[in-house]
């Protein structure tokens, strides 16, 4: 059987056309791997960056280490007893028994019902069925979804963020507004220690001059004093650089204004009900 020079030539350009398709394909693969290292590479440095973002959190609102969590499962099967694939007893024959494609195992029955409906069968040599192989992972899959989680993540940390910028006490309130608040709040709270001490005073228990001194200068100075330590405690938000403003001035006139003018107020409201 003679063969022409135009089936070698044939035979010859078929070949380069393999051999050309086959270099071009594995140049493909190749880049596919190089995006897919640097697509593993920049997602291991979003994943360590939260990481460390975390920890900084962490440390803002006084927790130094994550509470340890259970031990993770993945990757691992229970092991089957000896004795079960023989009807020993227990469900590890139906479980490791192959199912349909794209089943991981046989729903769990009650033993006897697993004794008879799932038997297993098992070789001379002692070894049971095989267990059923697992389904092949697409990394491109994989690394998006884990691109979503850290994107996820991103945004959960945002938030947290937000909320460890604002303090507990009157949150969505400006810091001045919290600080008149607070003062008022704490005057007004002396406001009220007036009034008792007028009364004490009215049955002789406080005499005047101990009764205009605490009005003066002894009760505006425990409302003013109070107040600040309320915003330094919890007017302070978690993460925030430097001391926020407590507007001393604001809340010294506040608190040595308020409380004389409640004892006025007091002595006009008795005056005029008399």
């Amino acid at each position: 059987m003679t063969v022409s020079f135009e089936e070698y030539a044939a035979l010859a350009r078929q070949l380069s056309e393999q051999r050309r398709a086959g270099e071009q394909h594995a140049a493909t693969e190749a880049a596919r791997r190089r995006d897919l290292h640097a697509a593993v590479d920049y997602l291991q440095q979003r994943l360590t960056a939260q990481g460390h973002r975390l920890d900084q959190l962490g440390r803002a609102i006084g927790i130094d280490q994550p509470p340890p969590g259970p031990p993770s499962s993945v990757g691992s099967a229970p092991s089957a007893p000896p004795g079960a694939g023989a009807g020993g007893g227990g469900d590890a024959g139906a479980a490791g028994a192959p199912g349909r494609a794209g089943v991981g195992a046989y729903p769990e029955l009650p033993t006897g019902e697993a004794r008879l409906a799932l038997p297993t069968a098992v070789s001379p040599a002692g070894a049971g069925v095989p267990a059923q192989r697992a389904a092949a992972v697409d990394p491109t899959v994989e690394l998006e979804l884990a691109r979503r989680m850290a994107d996820e993540a991103d945004r959960h940390g945002q938030q947290a963020e937000v909320l460890a910028q604002r303090p507990a006490l009157l949150p969505t309130w400006s810091p001045l507004a919290r600080a008149v608040a607070v003062y008022a709040g704490c005057g007004a709270a002396a406001g009220v220690l007036v009034l008792a001490l007028v009364l004490a005073s009215g049955v002789g228990l406080v005499d005047g001059f101990t009764l205009g001194a605490w009005i003066c200068a002894g009760l505006p100075a425990v409302a003013f004093f109070g107040g600040y330590l309320v915003l330094g405690r919890w007017g302070r938000p978690a993460m925030v650089a430097g001391t926020p403003p407590r507007y001393l001035p604001l809340g010294f006139l506040i608190c040595f204004l308020l409380v004389p003018t409640a004892y006025c107020a007091y002595l006009l409201l008795v005056r005029g009900l008399r």
